[in-house]
């Protein structure tokens, strides 16, 4: 094939900007051939160099006692005690999702977990955070029905329990959905397996499925803005089999317990070159491939297009030659691909050779950790105005219930998360709908709690406290079932950061989140940055997604219990008062006005102490926050089948989403110690009412609970059913 000039267009198609491709030019003196621009390409772009945040990324804490990797490999690694590790990870696939949105969320969910079976990992749960258009919208149908058939489709199927997640809608998000897939898996702490190569001559293995067209440049693609050309990216989604991932992650492991790997990198973003290149760049090693020997599905593939392909359900290795046998054996019996198809070499080259031709010969320290970074311009967030106390009216507390649990964002998300399979595995003690998901850590009394959390319209009034209350909101999700919150990785949803406001949100909320995952023990040990997020100019709401996890190191300081009749309901925390961009102001009264709630991460930490010290006196706890009591209370009481009459009758006081406050039912004969334990802790607590009967009753008036809750659990399939 006759490969194209490099033109201006050209490079400008492969998202280069000139003064990059000038760089390009100074490091290889000469112009590239095609296939080393597309090399170029991929690793120079936002999604696999972080170029715009790399400067703010390195500001977060990583590290702590219980951190065994934190970030830079497939993901992080925390220790959960007894020799256990515990590998998870969140990513996104927004713009494939988008494109193309069961494929796009289907590899997503395969993508996320090859990078924690990679580590050596049997993945035990996933999880998935979902923000869709405004729910009118004529393209919002289809992707929810997509992305969560892909979800459902290759999860299922794979054989991985998705244990929670969260689900919004906002018109900002109607020209570009995000999809943000979490995975979690088991391994010994002292079988964990990393991507740097070692050693010179050692034989470089492909594994898995064969390689074909599907989702050359889709690394590139997601670095780009939207516009109305975006059909025209189709052919950049892969395609993924669920089933062959699953044979792979068997071989994979398998193989891990002959001792013949080396290293071992997944083949996600710009494929072939991209694990290449960090498992060389990582051990100090250059690469030579002979793409002859990669396993191909399609006739006449160029080198350009293998070097590019994300096809799916594919790794790459460096073996311990003298094992090479023993570890083809394995993959032979799995019915998979092995192949040699490079080796590592002592010069700092990525060569690559097609039938001898020399498609590609570059400096591969270049490609990877020394790829561009940028400071780029950013301006602080305006503050905002505070909200007038006085510009709310007092609204009929019930009604406003009623608009808010009827609403697609605060109902039931059953007809999402019953799509998926909860409890393959038979480890779930707690699914979907009731805050964080546990799973049992099989054949131990240990318990590890999953959440994944973000408020987009606080942390676009406030970028900085946003990003703060993302973390706080995990750390109370996770302490609200008895877990001591462990660490955390985080998915930055944000648009383009050539623009300053844009960069400004990011630049805050990484300040938010770095200011409370230190406070609040939960350092970062992986995740992702997707930016972009923009279609015709028009941004997404800032997303910085973060998925926490929480460890229960006895079943007995589990708080999974639910309310029964005669239990007190008590508020631990103040009472509400804040509801600038409250949800009762954006679903009941229309507004988008005021501050983000503040939060103060020293009371944070002492809440959430004082309800994991308590345990013994908690039968079921819930954090406030979307809604604020009014909502909290519901949804206790709905999922108890319970009635309840709520004391408050001030809007503020029901409607507020002021932070660092949990509702929690008590049985009466733990009430006492209870409450005389939180006055000599310093933590505020009031009872609010009390469980019991069939009505849920608030501000003088009543509505049968089974009402109420058949509103609740239908308004979604009302929607998009």
């Amino acid at each position: 094939m006759q490969e194209p000039d490099i033109t201006a267009d050209l490079i400008a198609a492969h998202g280069l900007k000139p003064d990059e491709y000038e760089r390009i030019l100074e490091i290889i003196g000469r112009e590239p051939t095609f296939t080393e621009l597309g090399i170029f390409s991929a690793m120079w772009n936002e999604h696999c160099s972080y170029k715009s945040s790399k400067k703010w990324l390195r500001t977060l804490p990583t590290d702590g006692p219980q951190v065994i990797c934190g970030p830079g490999e497939n993901a992080g690694v925390i220790d959960i005690g007894d020799g256990q590790a515990l590998v998870f990870k969140m990513e996104s696939h927004n713009h494939p999702s988008y494109i193309e949105p069961y494929q796009g969320a289907a590899t997503g969910v395969g993508g996320i977990l090859r990078d924690v079976f990679t580590m050596g990992a049997r993945p035990v749960a996933a999880m998935n955070a979902l923000s869709f258009g405004s729910p009118d919208h004529p393209k919002t149908r289809q992707l929810v029905h997509g992305v969560v058939e892909g979800i459902g489709g290759y999860g299922n199927a794979f054989g991985v329990p998705t244990v929670g997640g969260e689900l919004r809608f906002d018109p900002a998000y109607n020209g570009n959905c995000l999809v943000n897939a979490f995975a979690a898996g088991l391994a010994d702490a002292d079988g964990i397996f990393y991507s740097a190569a070692s050693g010179v001559g050692r034989p470089v293995v492909y594994l898995g499925a064969k390689t074909g067209r599907d989702g050359v440049g889709g690394a590139t693609m997601a670095s780009a803005e939207f516009d109305e050309s975006i059909d025209e990216k189709r052919p950049t989604v892969q395609v993924g089999d669920p089933f062959t991932e699953k044979r792979l992650m068997e071989a994979t492991l398998e193989l891990m317990a002959t001792g013949a790997v080396i290293s071992i990198q997944d083949m996600g973003a710009a494929g072939l070159t991209c694990s290449a290149v960090e498992m060389g760049d990582k051990g100090g090693l250059g690469v030579r491939l002979n793409l002859e020997m990669v396993p191909q599905r399609e006739a006449d593939m160029t080198a350009y297009e293998m070097m590019l392909s994300e096809s799916q359900e594919r790794m790459l290795m460096v073996l311990d030659p003298a094992k090479e046998a023993e570890a083809r054996a394995v993959f032979e019996k799995w019915d998979l691909d092995f192949a040699i198809v490079g080796e590592t070499i002592a010069e700092d080259r990525f060569l690559i050779l097609h039938n001898n031709d020399v498609k590609a010969d570059l400096p591969l320290s270049k490609l990877s950790s020394t790829a561009p970074e940028y400071d780029r311009p950013w301006v602080e967030t305006p503050s905002a105005a505070p909200l007038d106390p006085g510009s709310v009216p007092q609204v009929d507390a019930l009604e406003a219930l009623r608009t808010l649990i009827a609403s697609p964002n605060h109902c039931s998300r059953a007809w999402v998360y019953e799509q998926y399979d909860t409890m393959v595995m038979a480890d779930t003690v707690r699914g979907p709908g009731l805050g964080a998901g546990i799973i049992r850590v099989h054949g131990t009394d240990k318990l590890l709690a999953f959440t994944s959390d973000v408020t987009p319209r606080y942390v676009k009034a406030n970028p900085e406290m946003g990003g703060r209350q993302a973390v706080a909101e995990a750390y109370r999700n996770l302490t609200a079932v008895g877990a001591v919150p462990l660490a955390t990785t985080d998915n930055l949803n944000f648009g383009n950061p050539e623009k300053p406001e844009i960069m400004g949100q990011l630049v805050g909320a990484i300040k938010g989140i770095g200011a409370a995952v230190a406070a609040l023990d939960m350092p970062i040990v992986s995740g992702n940055v997707s930016l972009y997020n923009e279609t015709d100019g028009a941004a997404i709401l800032p997303t910085p997604t973060i998925g926490a996890v929480g460890l229960i190191t006895d079943v007995a300081q589990a708080i999974t219990g639910r309310a029964v009749a005669g239990d007190l309901a008590l508020l631990i925390g103040a009472p509400g008062a804040h509801l600038g961009q409250s949800a009762l102001l954006a679903e009941v009264l229309g507004r988008n006005e005021g501050d983000a709630p503040a939060v103060d991460l020293a009371v944070e930490k002492r809440h959430g102490e004082f309800i994991r010290a308590q345990h013994a006196n908690i039968r079921a706890c819930t954090d406030l926050g979307d809604g604020g009591l009014a909502l909290a209370a519901f949804e206790l009481a709905e999922a108890a089948g319970l009635g309840l009459a709520l004391d408050a009758a001030d809007t503020a006081a029901l409607f507020g989403e002021d932070q660092a406050r949990y509702l929690v039912a008590c049985p009466p004969e733990g009430a006492g110690a209870l409450m005389q334990a939180a006055e000599e802790a310093g933590v505020p607590v009031a009872q609010v009412g009390v469980f019991g009967g069939d009505a849920f009753a608030v501000n003088g008036a009543s509505a049968p609970l089974a009402e109420l809750s058949t509103l609740y659990r239908e308004s979604f399939a009302r929607h998009f059913g």
